[in-house]
């Protein structure tokens, strides 16, 4: 028996220039589950996850938090907000500062202003940074020093070790791996995958259908409408082929 949902979007309709961004779309998502969205470019994936973490209101329908309307109330709004967590294809780092500095920056909505600045002049809670590197198989002498000398893929695992700093129920995951070679794109999603137990969930728009083995559910979006929604081990070639060839999956 499944848990009472974390997240709900009932009827959720975005508008757009031409048509519609998003359109009647319903998802739910449980604790523990991992789902994969799906879609060709324009489908409305990139829409839907800026409405799952409420940087984007939608014109019609409505978003549930854990069975409850997102608040109107800017302090109660952000509270709901730092428990979920995003992790975008652009990482939007700060390249200037340490790796610890961003690690950090997953704090710094709980921790609050004077102690957000002080960490940018005395790097904080060296232990727990530490130890989070040793979790993401980087060596904490990269602690100290700056994002922007690092490799690609290091920069994948900051990012996440970011995220995990937050320590958010949802995890939210923008084509996190588009721009990873194969092997860097694996190894992110085994980890991203493997954080994502309950009481978390994840929801990860996936550009590579052959990277869909540990999803749960897969949830294809075609012209901002939701267009599939099964379990990702009942997907075939078949299925997979009409959702991008705009037929009926």
């Amino acid at each position: 028996m499944l848990s009472p949902p974390l997240l709900e979007l009932r009827a959720v309709t975005v508008a757009g220039r031409e048509r519609p961004r998003l359109s009647g779309v319903d998802l739910v998502l449980h604790p523990g589950e991992r789902v994969a969205l799906l879609g060709p470019s324009g489908a409305g994936k990139s829409t839907l996850l800026a409405v799952a973490n409420g940087l984007l209101a939608p014109q019609q329908g409505e978003v549930l938090w854990q069975g409850q309307p997102r608040s109107r109330s800017t302090g109660a709004r952000r509270r709901q907000q730092r428990r979920i967590g995003t992790l975008w294809q652009d990482l939007r780092l700060v390249e200037a500062l340490t790796v610890q500095q961003n690690l950090n920056a997953g704090r710094l909505a709980i921790w609050g202003w004077p102690r957000a600045l002080l960490n940018l002049l005395l790097p904080l809670e060296r232990e727990a940074c530490v130890q989070l590197m040793r979790r993401l198989d980087l060596d904490p002498a990269l602690l100290s020093q700056p994002v922007g000398a690092l490799s690609g893929g290091q920069r994948q695992r900051v990012a996440l070790g970011r995220l995990l700093r937050q320590d958010p129920e949802l995890l939210l995951a923008d084509e996190p791996l588009a721009s990873l070679d194969p092997r860097l794109a694996g190894e992110l999603l085994a980890l991203l995958l493997g954080i994502a137990e309950a009481p978390r969930a994840l929801l990860l728009s996936l550009h590579r259908p052959d990277l869909l083995e540990g999803f749960d559910r897969a949830v294809g979006l075609r012209e901002g409408r939701v267009v599939l929604d099964r379990p990702a081990s009942e997907l075939d070639g078949a299925c997979l082929a009409a959702l991008y060839a705009g037929t009926t999956p």
